[in-house]
């Protein structure tokens, strides 16, 4: 680290700590003071992920979706995976079926690296890995949700590194009012059982949440069993009209195991196999190949109130990742232990204060993330023999400054701008090949983001908007470092990625009970990091060579009759291309150009409800095929069925589900590769697909009291 960034930091924590005040998303705000001028008076429905600070959706430049907890649990869903793969513009891919490393693909930015394009957050601290990894979705208990935030398109001037195709903020439960003690009870098709508790409420000045849930199945195919255990506790005190202060834990276990892919033929014997060995293509069969995940969760918050002066928030952050993965399907470096440390401080304050008779609001804050990284290599399961160890740390400090300003009362500007700074250190040791092992190398990034939006307002709840977004996204470890076993090289001269975001939408209520919006977006980026294989040296590495572009359009409606149904429904389009070099014009791997999905809830006599859904994904590409020249992963819709009961008891809530996914039972994949592109004459290599699970029955019954 240098002396200028020491210096830089050292002043900002000093900085930082002089105030203390902070706050997390979710924490009552305290009550407007009667004559505060600039009091905003916000509509009820409000987000905190697409500003960083409570905002009405319908000023936000954005195509914003907000699913609450009551919505989770008439879902039946037992994964974030099962809830947000039903929106627009969002698309899940799984190596074993379960959601326990499921990718996402938002905004067409599925492709072959997905991992640092969409931005995933728990009540506002970042969830993505510092290596190439996908965040493990079964870490947040769907029972600890209140609410979940998607933002689609770009967020870099807020949130800077990853925030290119959107950001998923996951927000816990908060306490208020008496206190309220809930329990359910779901079971299923492969062995599935989620087990959930919880009791919140308020007394006095103190708020309390105390969640947990144990979630299991044995999985759709042989060797794809996980289970889930965990739980969370958030402690609120209000001092005063002028300080709040919370304290939010959470811990989680996770095990899973992976199955492999099959070949289309090996899926027509049986598609619920794990993959058996093929010696004449040198693959070993993947009999026991599994992982195990601990995560823990520390947020400390304190917000300072200040009256027309705005007011402060500050998050103390710290997460912890133990992370075990076994593959004896490899032929090398099979076993590792990882830990990935983060520790965050992140102010910001807050004015909304007129200025010259006009609406204005100004936020102003620092993103500081110090995440150290380490991960250990060994021949053996017992972890008797050790190969290798990598030590890194990743550091990084952004500045931003985003403000609203109102010349017309159904007019909203927005403009931002943001400064980042990330430092990618470390060192390698290779025991069984010395060659490989590097010391004490130092890549430094440094990167600036701009926005601007424009916001208009009619009738009671319509909008339209429009925004531009330049975007970025700073290399993960193994990126710039190989220290799995390969390689042995530090690529100092690695730079960032970086692109243009553009997006136009509208929200648009014909009648108060019905919404249309549509949203049409172009994202190019260049300088994206692909590798490159030299055929004369017979070797390779990461370069900054990607040029590509993402086109798309995102469609939804919703119409409520209350007392009778609720249709809703949603069509994206997505084209996502290469942009030069020898697949210019051709489309990325993995993306569909169509998803779809469309359901009704029917309101019946007796308390029940009957909501029928369908799902539809286009073909899309397999991994690797970037010349688009094999098959492609085919096509498939899903028709799911739903029923709710749901009595009136006075103060006891009880809910009973039933559900069927994928009644007609169609055998599909959400992933494939390209394997054909490997072969050489006497050997002809099959492509390999990962298929997902078919007919699932599931029902449960739910208590709050």
């Amino acid at each position: 680290m240098d002396k200028t960034f020491k210096k830089y930091k050292a002043v900002f924590i000093l900085a930082v700590l002089s105030m203390v005040p902070v706050d997390l998303p979710g924490l009552p705000v305290a009550p407007a003071q009667a004559g505060d001028p600039g009091t905003p008076i916000l509509m009820d429905e409000v987000v905190v992920t697409a500003t960083r600070n409570q905002e009405e959706i319908s000023r936000v430049p954005a195509n914003v979706t907000v699913i609450t907890a009551s919505e989770i649990e008439k879902s039946g869903a037992t994964s974030l995976v099962e809830v947000l793969e039903k929106l627009e513009s969002v698309q899940f891919r799984s190596y074993s079926g379960n959601p326990s490393q499921a990718q996402i693909d938002l905004r067409g930015f599925g492709g072959d690296n997905p991992y640092g394009k969409n931005l995933v957050l728990l009540d506002g601290r970042r969830l993505n890995r510092p290596d190439m990894s996908s965040v493990n979705w079964l870490q947040i208990p769907l029972h600890n949700v209140e609410r979940i935030e998607v933002v689609r398109g770009a967020g870099s001037v807020l949130y800077g590194d990853a925030a290119i195709g959107g950001v998923i903020n996951v927000i816990t439960k908060k306490g208020k009012g008496e206190p309220t003690f809930n329990a359910s009870v779901l079971a299923g098709s492969y062995g599935l059982h989620d087990e959930r508790i919880g009791v919140n409420g308020a007394t006095d000045q103190w708020t309390y949440a105390l969640t947990g849930e144990n979630n299991f199945s044995s999985g759709y195919r042989d060797r794809s069993k996980y289970s889930s255990r965990g739980g969370g506790l958030d402690v609120g005190y209000s001092a005063n009209d002028l300080l709040n202060v919370s304290l939010g834990l959470s811990f989680h276990k996770v095990d899973y195991q992976m199955p492999g892919a099959l070949t289309k033929e090996q899926m027509e014997q049986d598609r619920r196999q794990y993959q058996p060995a093929m010696p004449l293509l040198w693959m070993n069969a993947h009999p026991d190949d599994d992982g195990s995940d601990e995560y823990t969760n520390a947020n400390v918050g304190i917000t300072s109130f200040w009256g027309p002066w705005g007011q402060l928030e500050v998050n103390l952050l710290y997460g912890k990742k133990e992370l075990q993965m076994n593959m004896p399907s490899w032929t090398s470096y099979n076993y590792s232990d990882t830990t990935s440390d983060t520790y965050g401080i992140t102010p910001r304050y807050v004015l909304e204060k007129e200025i010259f008779g006009f609406r204005n609001k100004t936020i102003i804050g620092l993103d500081y993330y110090h995440e150290p990284y380490k991960k250990d290599i060994f021949g053996d399961r017992e972890r008797t023999a050790q190969l290798s160890t990598a030590d890194f740390t990743r550091e990084s400090l952004g500045f931003y400054l985003r403000d609203e300003f109102s010349p017309l009362k159904n007019l909203i500007i927005s403009a931002g701008y943001r400064f980042e700074r990330a430092s990618i250190e470390g060192s390698n040791v290779d025991f069984s090949t010395p060659a490989n092992g590097f010391t004490d190398q130092k890549n430094t990034y440094r990167a600036e983001a701009y926005e601007a939006g424009l916001t208009w307002l009619w009738g009671k709840r319509s909008k339209a908007f429009a925004k531009y977004t330049t975007v970025y996204r700073i290399p993960f470890l193994d990126e710039v470092a190989s220290f799995s076993g390969f390689g042995g090289v530090f690529l100092t001269e690695l730079e960032k990625e970086k692109g243009i975001s553009l997006e136009a939408g509208t929200e648009f209520y014909p009648i108060e009970s019905l919404k249309i919006g549509l949203t049409v977006f172009r994202i190019d980026m260049e300088d994206e990091i692909e590798y490159v294989y030299d055929p004369l040296t017979f070797t390779g590495k990461n370069q900054n060579t990607g040029k590509t572009r993402h086109d798309g359009a995102e469609i939804s409606l919703s119409y409520l009759w209350r007392t009778h149904l609720k249709i809703f429904g949603n069509y994206t389009y997505h084209k996502a291309t290469f942009e030069d070099g020898i697949n210019d014009g051709k489309e990325m791997p993995l993306v569909p150009q169509h998803m779809a999905n469309a359901g009704l809830e029917m309101y019946l006599p007796l308390h029940v409800t009957l909501r029928p859904e369908i799902q539809y994904v286009s073909k899309a590409y397999l991994s690797g095929d970037n010349d688009n020249n094999t098959e492609q992963l085919e096509d498939h819709t899903l028709l799911n069925l739903y029923v709710l009961y749901k009595p009136a008891f006075g103060k006891l809530d009880l809910t009973v589900f039933l559900g069927v996914d994928n009644i007609a039972d169609e055998k599909y994949s959400s992933f494939g590769i390209d394997y054909e592109q490997y072969s050489f004459p006497g050997v002809t290599y099959p492509n390999f697909y990962y298929p997902m699970p078919g007919r699932t029955f599931k029902g449960g019954v739910s208590l709050t009291f």
